[in-house]
């Protein structure tokens, strides 16, 4: 049985016949894979070719990786956007706030890494935003003035009752309406009473026996009969007869069962309380009648405002039926009680009414001027070296005498704090009211201290009037403070995490520190023997060299910088030095760290406390080779109390300004190498410290 080879398909004849060419590449197998691999290989290399060409992108910073978050480059750290006006909405990207639409801020920006705790940056787009404005605190005179409502009514010690003396029937009532005028002496009513005739006669019969007693009569019986007629008359006088109508009857002979009873004041009739044929008791009431010449307006005070006025003080009032007339009176009394109820003191003010414009029952606003800070003595031009009524103020007379009215007796107006020559007003610092932000018992304002820098102040207020507040501490004239914006300031602070509206109690602490270079109650210098003292002078010698740089406007050197952490580091853990010692170093060497990496400004601001902290090194302890007195200078212009520093000689050099102060500060001691620097030296130099060298009178910018 023979074996046959295989034989082509006719599929593999027909493509032989229709490509030829494999057939070539089939007898080339390299070619043929080269061919192969070549269309995968391109992609990868496209692939790689892009990868690359995105990466290089990204570095140069053409594009971003895509869903990444906005990084800080300072630390690395996601960033916080934030409203200004509304601290509550964060987001990580930008955009605008929800609520009221500003542009959102980065919560960790904003200026205040240069700052103190107390002060906040505001950027000039933010503060056109929120339409921050400022104005200066101002020291003039201040007028408050209390505005109040009250009832127009009658003057008390100007009205009368009356009423019938005897038991009767009124027969006629002249004034037989209420709100006529009477005139003193005018007839008002007629009475008929029995008792009164019995009592004429009894008058009438006695006085006839009187006189014909002749000289014989006794002498006992005619005093007798003497008393009888004047115990009779005077009866009469008690029944309400005039000394007219006794006159009268006498010379008539004729007893009268009617009496007419007139008027003993002139005013007007404001109560009518009888009718005529109405049978009356003694005493009971007829007429009321009023002068209405003179009204009061009864006012109800605060006793705060209550106590800022006095007797005699000029009272502008109002009435709604004359809006064009303003009616000008005088405090007549003050109530020296405060009504336990309402929580007020009453007060009465004395108008004239002459042409009776001011009808009782009528309402009045009132306003009293008053200048805040009122002491002593008020000068007021009407009552100066004159005299007044102390019961009637509007009676106002050039020289003593009587009151027309009640009759008392004019005092002088200097008695009731009025001088006789005009005296300056007395002044208050104030600002606009709305500088001021209050919740609860916190008050506080934003001082601008420097163009965009804004500082909190808690200020003691005094009263808040309508368009402004006195301040009675916390601020001084000249100073500016925000009167629009202060919200989004305070958001700032907020943020910032610094004192603020809320919770201003470490602003408060921070402003109760006494400013005024460092002080010593004793200054005793001990050497630091073998390596520890040459240490320690290479460190004040660090310190030397980084205070020359920041007065010479320069960055402290890196090796300055470090030599003074380092050295600072290791005597903070050497347990050689005392433990108020080692705190010092601490302090040192924590603000020492990176100096030399910070900006000028930034490092002068670390600086201080570096600077505070060998200050009181050097009152303690120095190398025991030390040959070098160090000097002790002070700058009352440095921000937040003022700044110290040493210096190894005493050509002063303020590292906190450089050549912008340079010569700014006070010598204030000169430390020895050892021993002690006695009580009277430091006195001394203290007095010395107060005159400023240099520059020490100038203004920082």
């Amino acid at each position: 049985m023979s074996t046959q080879e295989p034989t082509d398909t006719t599929e593999e004849i027909v493509e032989a016949q229709l490509h030829p060419e494999i057939n070539s590449l089939q007898s080339k197998p390299w070619i043929w894979w080269l061919l192969k691999l070549m269309v995968p290989c391109s992609v990868l290399f496209v692939g790689l070719l892009l990868i690359f060409a995105m990466g290089l992108a990204q570095r140069v910073g053409w594009i971003t990786a895509g869903g990444s978050q906005p990084v800080d480059s300072s630390g690395g750290i996601d960033k916080v956007f934030t409203c200004p006006m509304h601290p509550q909405i964060r987001q990580p990207t930008e955009g605008r706030c929800p609520i009221c639409g500003m542009a959102l801020v980065d919560a960790n920006a904003g200026g205040a890494a240069d700052l103190d705790e107390l002060s906040v940056k505001i950027d000039p787009a933010q503060r056109r935003l929120a339409n921050i404005q400022t104005e200066e605190v101002k020291l003039e005179p201040v007028i408050s003035t209390i505005e109040t409502i009250g009832a127009i009514a009658i003057d008390e010690s100007r009205m009368a009752t009356i009423s019938s003396y005897i038991d009767g029937r009124l027969e006629r009532l002249f004034a037989d309406y209420t709100g006529v005028d009477v005139a003193q002496g005018d007839h008002l009513a007629v009475i008929y009473s029995p008792e009164l005739y019995t009592a004429q006669v009894e008058y009438l019969e006695s006085q006839k026996s009187f006189l014909r007693m002749g000289q014989g009569t006794l002498e006992i019986v005619r005093s007798t009969q003497e008393r009888l007629v004047r115990s009779s008359r005077q009866k009469l006088i008690e029944l309400g007869m005039t000394e007219e109508q006794v006159r009268v009857l006498i010379e008539s002979n004729e007893p009268k069962t009617r009496l007419t009873i007139y008027a003993p004041m002139g005013g007007t009739v404001t109560e009518k309380l009888a009718v005529e044929g109405k049978y009356v008791k003694a005493g009971e009431p007829i007429y009321r009648i009023a002068n209405l010449s003179t009204v009061w307006l009864k006012l109800e005070l605060f006793p705060e405002d209550a106590s800022r006025i006095r007797f005699g003080q000029l009272v502008n009032a109002r009435v709604q039926s004359l809006p064009n007339k303003t009616f000008q009176g005088r405090i007549a009394f003050i109530d020296p009680t405060v009504n336990a109820l309402k929580r007020t003191v009453g007060v009465r003010v004395e108008f004239l009414n002459n042409d009776r414009s001011l009808r009782p029952g009528d309402y009045a606003s009132a306003s009293i001027s008053i200048p805040i800070g009122q002491t002593g003595k008020v000068y007021d031009a009407e009552l100066a070296g004159r005299w007044i009524s102390p019961m009637h103020p509007q009676i106002i007379r050039d020289s003593p005498g009587p009151c027309p009215i009640c009759g008392m007796d004019l005092i002088p107006t200097t008695r009731f704090g009025y001088t006789d020559q005009p005296v300056d007003p007395p002044k208050s610092i104030y600002v606009p009211r709305s500088a001021l932000l209050m919740a609860g018992s916190n008050s506080v304002v934003y001082v601008e201290t420097e163009p965009g820098r804004f500082s909190i102040r808690p200020v003691t207020i005094g009263p808040i009037l309508k368009d402004k507040v006195v301040i009675l501490k916390g601020l001084e004239k000249g100073e500016k403070v925000a009167t629009a914006g202060n919200f989004l300031i305070d958001s700032q602070m907020q943020l910032g995490g610094k004192p603020s509206l809320i919770d201003p109690t470490r602003a408060i602490a921070a402003l109760k520190k006494k400013k005024g270079p460092l002080e010593f109650e004793h200054i005793h210098v001990t050497p630091v023997t073998d390596k520890n003292g040459d240490e320690l002078e290479q460190l004040y010698q660090a310190y030397f060299t980084i205070q020359s740089s920041l007065a010479a406007d320069q960055k402290p050197t890196p090796m300055a910088a470090t030599s003074l952490h380092q050295l600072s580091l290791k005597f903070a853990k050497d347990e050689a030095f005392s433990d108020a010692l080692r705190k010092e170093f601490t302090e040192i060497a924590g603000a020492a760290e990176h100096l030399h990496h910070m900006d000028i400004d930034k490092a002068r601001i670390s600086f201080k406390p570096i600077s505070h902290a060998v200050v009181s090194l050097a009152t303690q302890v120095r190398g025991k080779g030390a040959q070098t007195a160090f000097t002790h200078f002070y700058c009352p212009h440095v921000k937040e109390g003022g700044g110290d520093w040493l210096q190894a000689n005493d050509q002063l050099i303020n590292p906190y300004y450089g050549s912008q102060m340079l010569r700014c500060g006070n010598k204030v001691h000169q430390f020895p190498v050892n021993g002690h620097l006695e009580s009277d030296a430091i006195g001394a130099e203290k007095e010395q410290s107060n005159q400023p060298m240099g520059g020490g009178t100038s203004s920082v910018n």
